[in-house]
């Protein structure tokens, strides 16, 4: 099986999850940015990390997941809201929709630290983001506990 990990980090909170997924792969396989990010139809298996803007999978993700068709997709996705939150279920949803074409395996999600000076700008906002209540739980994720979670679930459903 040829994998794909491709990911988005604006704070490497994805890229620690991307780099996660990656090890827990076997086969062939290859990890990008999505900046650099190949053409999906050239793989069997593509996990896709994102963070999330305004309640959504980031701009450069919402660009490359339609283009994912036919082929077996994990998404994984870190946030400042807290996990399991509606915010984050709804972030997760959407992505699913975008990538109606594919194959959708599964997903995980968890915090991941918010840069301060997000936090900051988002606070003084005449309405703060609904996340902003859960920015300061998020200091330290992902963290070993959400590693772990990540790749058993990788192990498990990569499994022959």
């Amino acid at each position: 099986m040829r994998s794909l990990v491709v990911y988005s980090s604006q704070t490497d909170n994805t890229r620690k999850l991307a780099e996660t997924v990656y090890k827990a792969l076997t086969g062939e396989k290859e990890i990008c940015p999505i900046s650099d990010a190949p053409d999906p139809s050239d793989w069997d298996f593509i996990a896709m990390g994102f963070w999330l803007k305004a309640g959504k999978p980031d701009p450069m993700s919402l660009e490359y997941l339609p283009r994912i068709k036919g082929k077996s997709l994990f998404l994984f996705a870190t946030h400042g809201a807290a996990a399991g939150s509606e915010h984050a279920l709804n972030a997760m949803n959407y992505a699913k929709d975008l990538a109606f074409e594919a194959k959708v395996v599964g997903s995980y999600s968890c915090q991941g630290e918010v840069d301060p000076k997000i936090i900051e700008h988002a606070q003084a906002k005449p309405e703060p983001p609904v996340w902003i209540a859960d920015a300061p739980a998020a200091v330290g994720h992902p963290d070993e506990t959400n590693i772990e979670e990540l790749k058993s679930l990788i192990v498990s459903l990569t499994a022959v």
